[in-house]
């Protein structure tokens, strides 16, 4: 079978303990679930390994469902990296993945990946019709020879830390509460494509951030950002929306740099969103947009302790 032919390419150099999921956003859960997966092939000096795929089970499923995502497949595995796993798997997740039975996927890890621990969330399951529950895995544990360890739910400030929530706090605008879930600033990543430069006319030039139509993004409105490019940070204001003032319809995520002069074009920029300072707005002309604008600058430079 396929997936038997993709986890073949892995051959990993020893037995390994690994945890399994989409892994969206890489919030405190997961970190969590990382942390005790280190631990546990420390433990047993194992490989720390995370199974994930290449797109969320949903969209293979019930492609009529809308499930924008918080990490694209680069984020997400550069935040694994940084936690400090020694193996990330990539899977494609097709229909002939969604049919496999619990019992087959366990199989095939214990034959390709040497699994002898697997590290699982609350509410874990895997297999066709998420047969593979906590009771099912533990069954499976006894016959095949591994090891299983659940992972209890992790809250903060009462509330249960997952992706869907996270989602829902994003686009309501909820940026402390985001932050909070995830355990960082909410990022947004692209490449500095062409623009209007209308910002340019107005003493603003603005880097247009080309992003996925999949990406999670915060409501429409113009934020106060750090921007990340080239291993340096810069204090930024960034407008997400349509710019209704001179805008052609289109969503736009642009990224002022304060303080920046050079060409940014066709390099992959990085955001980290603050504070949410006003939704869009028409303005009557370019002077007023202009003046705002300036306004905006001088608010982001307060909260980011920026001076000119």
């Amino acid at each position: 079978m396929d997936i038997e032919i993709e986890l073949a390419k892995v051959t990993p150099q020893q037995d390994t303990a690994l945890t399994i999921g989409v892994f969206d956003g890489i919030h405190l859960g997961h970190r969590r679930l990382m942390e005790r997966l280190k631990e546990e092939a420390d433990r047993g000096g194992l490989v720390a390994g995370v199974l994930t795929f290449d797109r969320h089970p949903q969209q293979v499923l019930h492609p009529e469902s809308t499930m924008p995502y918080l990490t694209s497949k680069e984020e997400k595995l550069s935040l694994l990296r940084q936690l400090g796993v020694d193996l990330v798997v990539v899977l494609p997740f097709t229909r002939q993945t969604a049919q496999l039975t619990a019992r087959q996927f366990v199989s095939l890890l214990r034959k390709q990946l040497k699994m002898r621990t697997l590290v699982v969330g609350p509410d874990f399951a895997l297999g066709r019709g998420r047969e593979g529950d906590a009771t099912y895995l533990k069954t499976l544990s006894r016959e095949m020879g591994f090891t299983l360890v659940a992972v209890p739910t992790v809250r903060k400030n009462g509330e249960v830390v997952s992706s869907t929530a996270i989602r829902t706090a994003l686009a309501s605008g909820e940026l402390d509460r985001v932050t909070r879930l995830l355990g960082r600033p909410f990022s947004i990543s692209g490449q500095i494509g062409p623009g209007a430069e209308r910002g340019r006319t107005l003493g603003f030039p603005t880097a247009n951030l080309s992003v996925d139509p999949g990406k999670a993004l915060p409501p429409d409105g113009v934020y106060v950002t750090w921007a990340y490019i080239n291993g340096r940070v810069h204090p930024s204001v960034t407008n997400i929306g349509l710019r209704p003032t001179f805008g052609d319809g289109q969503r736009n995520v642009e990224v002022y740099l304060l303080d920046f002069q050079g060409d940014l074009y066709g390099q992959e920029l990085r955001i980290e969103l603050v504070e949410r300072l006003r939704g869009e707005k028409r303005f009557a002309s370019a002077e007023e947009l202009k003046a705002q604008i300036a306004s905006d600058v001088d608010q982001a430079r307060a909260i980011l302790g920026v001076r000119k």
